[in-house]
């Protein structure tokens, strides 16, 4: 008798491992993860769902038919509640009677309408749940429950829900023990089998069955939480890619309208084509973008801007481009060039009294896109530099958005000396578009 307790204990223990295993290879599959994350799920979407839970638990009772020593893996009772309470009706209904198709070649034919009926319960769980999420928070642990159903302040309702769960699931597992010990041919349960067994081999029983319910919840909900985590993450960074590659100089545009005003008296079709260019770059601004673009696209962005600056410096202000032909197709972060083209014009050469030039240069080597910003303008002193990637919104901006992109794999240099000019440099991998031709 005591080897029959041994056996009958470890049975129920490892019902627990083979349950969270069952729901940790149910979890791997991508649709079924997609699946999790809705609430709202199509006709087809619930039978998906009941043949995922069926396939995998229900040949865990094929296994137990066929080999009658493994009685730890049929967990149907406890899958076909788990498809009521994650999918509603249909799943449940449909989940139970599949999974006890083995059982039922096995002539034991009151496992159909046990587990059905358990199916049909978890679906009346869900209809009931005050909100969807309390079923993914279901804990075996009624004290607390017991405590908000009663103190003030506390939600009654959602504390009543945990109840009536845990009850259900409990009064399934009474029907079983019951009807298993009635009609033992016609019903498979894991029970006490010798004279007068101790109350608490009861409770073990009772208790693994709520566990195993448990279990794939808690496994399933981790699973839920990692990826509406990744994709909060997701939505954060692409926030915060919009909002880097949006920011512009405000003095750029009131400088640009000033100077429209004075054109409109002096030279109205010079206006007209600032007008058309500014529009372009509002534009793009304002559209939805992809996070990169080809390096043409960021060139005739750049030259809209160049253009316009051109109108209020006139001849002081030059710009000189030295394109790869192989780097026009290649991909960059949007927005990328443009603040540091502003820093050049707005810091660089703005205060020099004769102007100058800005340069930008492209090239390929060795797998890597170079790109290089540089102008001839009045410096930045020592002091300022060892600070520049974290002031401003010129090269901070693009320090931040290459370092969310790429993580280490990037390379940027600023060189800068009083009088002579500055000299942003950038490496980057070397990302080909999907339009561009083979190389």
């Amino acid at each position: 008798m005591a080897e029959e307790r041994l056996v009958v204990l470890m049975t129920l223990m490892i019902r627990l491992g083979v349950v969270a295993a069952l729901a940790s290879i149910l979890v791997r599959s991508n649709r079924f993860k997609r699946t999790l994350l809705r609430e709202q799920r199509t006709l087809n979407q619930r039978l998906l769902l009941a043949l995922s839970f069926s396939s995998i638990f229900g040949a865990g009772v094929a296994v137990r038919v066929v080999q009658n020593s493994y009685r730890a893996v049929d967990l149907g009772l406890e899958a076909s509640l788990l498809a009521g309470l994650l999918g509603g009706y249909v799943t449940g209904l449909l989940s139970g009677a599949l999974i006890s198709l083995p059982a039922m070649f096995h002539h034991e034919y009151l496992t159909l309408p046990l587990l059905v009926g358990a199916g049909a319960v978890g679906g009346l769980l869900r209809d009931g749940a005050p909100d969807t999420e309390e079923i993914w928070r279901f804990s075996p642990f009624f004290d607390l429950s017991l405590y908000r159903l009663f103190a003030p302040g506390h939600d009654h309702i959602r504390a009543a829900f945990q109840l009536v769960s845990l009850f259900a699931i409990l009064f399934l597992e009474f029907l079983r023990l019951t009807l298993g010990q009635m009609w033992p041919k016609l019903l498979f349960s894991i029970r006490p089998t010798w004279p007068d067994p101790h109350p608490l081999n009861y409770v073990a029983v009772y208790a693994s069955t709520v566990f195993a319910v448990t279990l794939p919840l808690k496994i399933w909900n981790n699973t839920r939480n990692e990826i509406k985590l990744e994709e909060q993450q997701r939505l954060l960074l692409q926030a915060r890619m919009d909002a880097l590659s949006r920011q512009i100089n405000p003095h750029f545009l009131f400088n640009t309208l000033n100077s429209v005003s004075s054109l409109i008296r002096t030279d109205p079709q010079q206006a007209r084509a600032v007008v058309y260019k500014l529009s372009n770059i509002l534009r793009r601004l304002l559209r939805k973008h992809d996070t990169f673009n080809p390096l043409s696209e960021e060139l005739d962005f750049i030259n809209d801007y160049i253009s316009i600056e051109m109108v209020r410096f006139g001849d002081k202000l030059r710009f000189e481009k030295e394109v790869d032909p192989r780097t026009m197709d290649r991909l960059v972060p949007s927005m990328l060039l443009q603040p540091l083209i502003e820093n050049s014009v707005k810091h660089g050469l703005s205060n020099k009294v004769d102007g100058g030039v800005v340069r930008f240069r492209s090239s390929l080597k060795e797998g890597r896109l170079h790109l290089l910003v540089e102008d001839d303008g009045v410096g930045i002193p020592e002091a300022k530099l060892a600070n520049l990637r974290g002031q401003g919104i010129g090269v901070s901006n693009v320090n931040e958005r290459l370092k969310v992109l790429f993580g280490s794999d990037y390379r940027m240099w600023i060189d800068s000396k009083p009088g002579q000019g500055t000299r942003i440099e950038i490496e980057i991998p070397e990302l080909q578009s999907s339009m561009a031709p083979a190389t």
